[in-house]
Parts: structure tokens; C-alpha cells; sequence
């Protein structure tokens, strides 16, 4: 066990929780007969790039559509064309992907297959203000959710009400042909109506809803951004809409199957695996926090788990801005890990984002064990300082502990693993 590489076993189950999240395998259960008329297929997201690859391989008939991803996750295609866009802040390209995704759906019959290929971020590479707004409303909103440290699954419940593609309207627009959604989802809990704000999957709340999420979050958003969410016109398309009927949703990829398959990769190297949860939300300083704990407890009680053993979770942690610095909440979630831990042996963690971003720079998120802040400190930084200022990748980057993949083509939200060895073992 000692003969063990801490950082090419946590790689190794990140990798496996990656290959996982492809969605080849859940497309490939579910792929509806072919139509009697035209197959279109359009997506948005983090992964439709690769969806739509994937689909490529697996439908033999004729197709043709559209999909728009974020800048840099483009990946080539025959038939269906990938348009990128800014994310997590929309931009013009974002608007002119919504309005080629709703012109491709125009005019469709009964007779016509549309095929929706949806995964995370695509809420941000949809914009498409309601009447009265505007781009530039769109874009403010998101600014202002993004530093709310409100959960994703808040965030998207109030951004489908200030749109004409979200909550279902994509779908609708599609009508009558039948929709058939394939969904990577990044929401703890998986429910598809709240992935990339549910584009094509009615709405399962309401503005009601929207409104006091603001209030509880303290949000200060645009006068005409208020203004429309409290008039009818941002009432949602309800599950009971006719236009839905023929329609269906499969979730082909989910951090659940993702956490499973890095849990089998740590069992072939010989380490037991305990997954605490696949849908862990809240401020990410504090998730690490509780993390932490249990990693301390392990290491220096033996409980609640054995030694040596690997503790995995996922879902989406949030992060309420206090300053301008550099990183994303997994590289907060590591740097406050690694104040937690920090001096006890045997320790050791992984925390990235599986679509390979994590926030504001280039990294995926980074690596910790417990002596991270001592590294820190002779590199001349102060952790906890760089906590406060939310600049954890300049924490990590100077102890050259940055995890750096590039994009990987999915998105199934956070990835924890931390093994916890018996003290000594690092020295091994």
C-alpha cells in the first residue's frame, strides 16, 4: 500500500469518473425509430459538442441541426454544426446560437424528429431575454448569480423565467414534432428540468418561485428584470401542456454513475471507496470544512471508516464573492480542505470540476494533502489570506499543485476523492 502514488491513484479515479460521464452508452439505450420526416438535432451545453459526436456515430439515417458550446469545447462534426459561445457570462454569440436553435426548429410537422442534446452551462450559451429585455439584462442577471453563492438549481429556476428558449419554450417552439431530450445532468439530484434551465423540459415551477429566491438571496437585479418577473408574462410552460405529450427526457449521464466508476477504479488499485453523496450543495468553504473533519477523524480514529479508504463526492458547491481573485469553487473548496487538514499525515485530495474548467482560469481544480498550507507558506502565501480574497488559484499555482486537463467534453459538476491512509504513509 505504501508503494501507492497519492496523486496518480486520485488522477486515475478522476479520469475514470471523466470516461463515465461520456454519453455514448445512455444515447445509445435509448435512441427513438426513426421518423417518417426529418431528424433535426440542436443542444446546448458544456458536452453537446461531444453529444452531438456521439450521436453522429450511433444514427445511420439523415440529420442535420445545430448545437452551441463553450469557447474551446467545440469538437468536430459531419452533419451537425457546433457554434461556441462565452460562458458563464452570455454574450452576443450565445444570442445568435439561441436564435439559430429556434429558427432550426421552425416549421417541423408531426411526421419530424427533434433530437435536444443538453447538458450544464447552457443556460449561460442560451441567452434569450423575454420581451422588454435585453442581452445586456441577461448578462447582469448572471453576474449577479453567480456572486450570490446561491445553488445552481436556484440560479436556473430564475433564469428561466427571463427567457423565450428556457423552461420548456425550445421544445414548445418545436411543436408538433416529437422531442426527444438526451440530458448530461450537472444538478444535485439530477432533475432535468433544472439542467442548462430546462430548454426542453416544462417547467416545474414558477415566477412565484423565481421572486422569492431573489428576496432570500438579497439579489439586486435589473428594474426591468423585476418588472417582468412579476407580470404574467414570466409565467412558466407547465408539465400539463399539451405540446409535451409525445415528448421524452433521458438523463444519459449523472454524477451518481460518474462517482460509482471512480469508486470500481479505487477498489482495482486495492483501496476501498465510501461515497458520501453525488449531490453536495453550499457555500464551498464550509462543504470542505465538514470534509475535512471527516477526513481527520478517519486518519487519526480509524472512524467512521477503515483505513485506508477513499472518500468521494460530487454535486455543485457555490461560492459568495468577497473579493476579485482567481479560482472556482473547487479550488475554494481545496484551499479551505486544506486549512482543515493541515499537519495531519495521510491525507490526501482531489477536487476539479469535470468539465475541466473550474472557474476563472485554465485548471480543472488542484490537489491538497497536509502539509499544502506549509508549501504555501515557504512559496510566500498565505492560505488563509488567499481565502478570504477567493483567489485559490493563486494558492495552488504557486505551490505547483494546479490540476490541468484542458476541456474534457462533458460536464457532470464537482469531483472530491480524498484518501485517507494510516500516518507514516506519505513517507513511505
Amino acid at each position: 500500500m505504501q508503494s501507492l502514488d497519492p496523486r496518480r491513484f486520485l488522477r486515475a479515479t478522476f479520469d475514470a469518473a471523466v470516461r463515465a460521464a461520456d454519453p455514448v452508452h445512455g444515447i445509445r439505450q435509448h435512441l427513438p425509430e426513426k421518423p417518417k420526416g426529418r431528424t433535426i438535432i440542436i443542444g446546448a451545453g458544456k458536452a453537446s459538442a461531444l453529444m452531438a459526436a456521439a450521436f453522429e456515430t450511433l444514427w445511420d439515417g439523415p440529420m442535420e441541426g445545430v448545437v452551441v458550446t463553450r469557447y474551446g469545447f467545440s469538437v468536430p462534426c459531419k452533419h451537425i454544426e457546433i457554434i461556441e459561445a462565452s460562458h458563464p457570462v452570455p454574450d452576443e454569440a450565445g444570442l445568435t446560437a439561441s436564435r439559430r436553435l429556434l429558427r432550426a426548429v421552425e416549421g417541423l410537422t408531426k411526421d419530424d424528429l427533434v433530437i435536444a442534446l443538453i447538458s450544464g452551462g447552457g443556460s449561460a450559451l442560451l441567452p434569450s431575454p423575454a420581451q422588454g429585455l435585453t442581452l445586456a439584462d441577461e448578462i447582469a442577471v448572471n453576474q449577479v448569480l453567480l456572486a450570490s453563492g446561491a445553488p445552481i438549481s436556484a440560479m436556473n429556476t430564475i433564469r428561466k423565467h427571463i427567457s423565450t428558449i428556457k423552461g420548456g419554450r425550445l421544445a414548445a417552439a418545436a411543436h408538433p414534432a416529437r422531442v426527444v431530450s438526451f440530458v448530461v445532468s450537472d444538478i444535485p439530484g439530477d432533475n432535468p428540468a433544472l439542467v442548462a434551465s430546462g430548454p426542453t423540459v416544462p417547467d416545474v415551477g414558477n415566477r412565484q418561485d423565481a421572486l422569492a429566491l431573489i428576496d432570500a438571496y438579497r439579489m439586486n437585479l435589473p428594474e426591468a428584470v423585476m418588472a417582468h418577473l412579476e407580470s404574467s408574462a414570466a409565467d412558466g410552460l407547465g408539465p400539463d401542456d399539451s405540446r409535451f405529450t409525445r415528448n421524452e427526457v433521458h438523463v444519459v449521464a449523472s454524477a451518481a454513475v460518474s462517482l460509482e466508476a471512480a469508486a470500481e477504479e479505487a477498489r482495482r488499485h486495492g483501496i476501498e471507496a465510501r461515497i458520501l453523496s453525488d449531490s453536495v450543495e453550499g457555500e464551498s468553504r464550509d462543504v470542505a470544512s465538514m470534509h475535512a473533519a471527516i477526513a481527520r477523524e478517519i486518519a487519526t480514529c480509524d472512524r467512521p471508516f477503515a483505513r485506508p479508504v477513499l472518500l468521494l463526492s460530487g454535486g455543485e458547491t457555490t461560492v459568495t464573492l468577497r473579493a476579485k481573485g482567481k479560482g472556482g469553487r473547487n479550488s475554494e473548496f481545496l484551499l479551505s480542505f486544506a486549512l482543515g487538514i493541515n499537519g495531519t499525515d495521510g491525507i490526501h485530495a482531489l477536487a476539479a470540476d469535470t468539465d475541466g474548467i473550474d472557474g476563472s482560469e485554465d485548471n480543472a481544480g488542484a490537489f491538497a494533502d497536509g502539509h499544502t498550507v506549509e508549501r504555501m507558506r515557504k512559496a510566500g502565501v498565505d492560505a488563509k489570506s488567499m481565502l478570504m480574497q477567493n483567489n485559490a488559484w493563486t494558492a495552488f499555482h504557486a505551490t505547483g499543485d494546479l490540476l490541468v486537463t484542458g476541456p474534457t467534453g462533458t460536464n457532470v459538476n464537482d469531483f472530491r476523492a480524498i484518501l485517507v491512509r494510516k500516518p507514516g504513509s506519505d513517507r513511505g
